[in-house]
């Protein structure tokens, strides 16, 4: 009788430790902070609300994903890279590109070295003097890179690359993210 009484108490306790210990070890790690907390992002999400119509964009009526470029006074080498960038990660979108537009706020029309850069039929140019004439589009910071979802919403922002070099990683990370979002999105 106490051989049983002791296998069933053993029983017991093997399996409260294998309830127990997997929850105190998840514990210590988030504690000790062993792992990132669930940072899946490359970009930065935005804290504050920004939508399309606070940069003085019109929703498309087709609902695409945009990425959003505004762009600096004069196009400089950083610049160029941008663009180059921007024009490589939309490509490597494959299937998915129908539902994605690079979008660049332009003071003035591209110039023949930019239109070398980009596919003009994959690009939406819209002109700064079109913009909203309280320049709504100055809430856009020209050194970064913003990705809008389908509803309007600017949901993520990227550093601009400076140098060459630097593209390849940054088209990365914005593939990246780009993929997860369109993977779960329904809309777009």
């Amino acid at each position: 009788m106490t051989s049983e009484v002791n296998k069933n108490r053993r029983s017991l306790i093997l399996l409260l430790l294998v309830f127990v210990v997997p929850v105190i070890l998840a514990k210590l790690a988030l504690d000790n902070q062993w792992f990132n907390y669930g940072v899946t992002n490359q970009g930065q999400l935005l804290n504050n609300k920004l939508t399309l119509a606070d940069i003085g964009l019109s929703k498309d009526d087709n609902k695409q994903w945009l990425v959003i470029y505004s762009m600096p006074d004069n196009c400089d080498q950083q610049c160029q890279f941008t663009l180059s960038g921007i024009e490589s990660t939309y490509m490597a979108l494959g299937k998915e590109t129908p539902r994605v537009t690079p979008v660049a706020i332009s003071l003035s029309p591209f110039n023949a070295e930019q239109l070398k850069l980009v596919n003009e039929n994959h690009w939406r140019i819209v002109s700064k003097a079109e913009q909203a004439a309280d320049d709504s589009a100055s809430s856009l910071s020209p050194l970064k890179i913003y990705i809008a979802d389908p509803l309007g919403n600017i949901v993520l922002t990227y550093d601009q690359p400076h140098q060459a070099d630097a593209v390849p990683a940054f088209g990365k990370s914005m593939l990246s993210d780009l993929k997860k979002m369109l993977k779960y999105s329904r809309i777009g």
